[in-house]
């Protein structure tokens, strides 16, 4: 093979590969549709999802983001009435990484009561984010602006 044409192949590579990681940061953290998956009480460890929408947040032991996404999570569920968060942990239980099309973690569902997911986010999520998305469920802000006032602000 000719030293000309080793180069371009291997130049082609490289975009590729910078290509592939510049769509994969950019969907890194962004909402998406939640899908036809059901969240169920055993997959919580027998703890009952919130009255109006529990943030699920699928992690492992060996995540170096995860504990920044817990604080985040627990956070807005305190901010929000009848919101709750729920970890799971998929080093104990990846057969709900099966199931859930877990490919990375952090990934963060929006569950509603009955555990339908509304919303799913992988990596980091965007507050902004979460707080549109808990907007749609129409959840009540307590001892806050509303919700649109704060997002102006971001």
């Amino acid at each position: 093979m000719p030293l000309s044409t080793a180069m371009i192949i291997a130049g082609g590579v490289v975009v590729l590969a910078v290509a592939c990681g510049l769509i994969a940061r950019a969907r890194n953290g962004r909402r998406r549709a939640g899908g036809p998956t059901r969240v169920r009480p055993e997959d919580l460890d027998g703890r009952r999802l919130a009255e109006v929408a529990t943030l699920v947040q699928f992690s492992t032991e060996l995540c170096t983001r995860c504990p920044q996404v817990r604080r985040l999570l627990r956070g807005i569920a305190e901010e929000y009435d009848g919101v709750a968060h729920a970890e799971i942990d998929l080093t104990h239980r990846s057969d709900l990484a099966t199931r859930h099309r877990v490919l990375q973690t952090p990934t963060t569902f929006l569950v509603d009561a009955s555990g339908a997911v509304l919303a799913r986010w992988g990596g980091v999520p965007d507050r902004r984010s979460i707080d549109e998305a808990l907007a749609s469920v129409h959840t009540a802000v307590p001892d806050r602006a509303a919700v649109p006032d704060r997002l102006e602000q971001s």
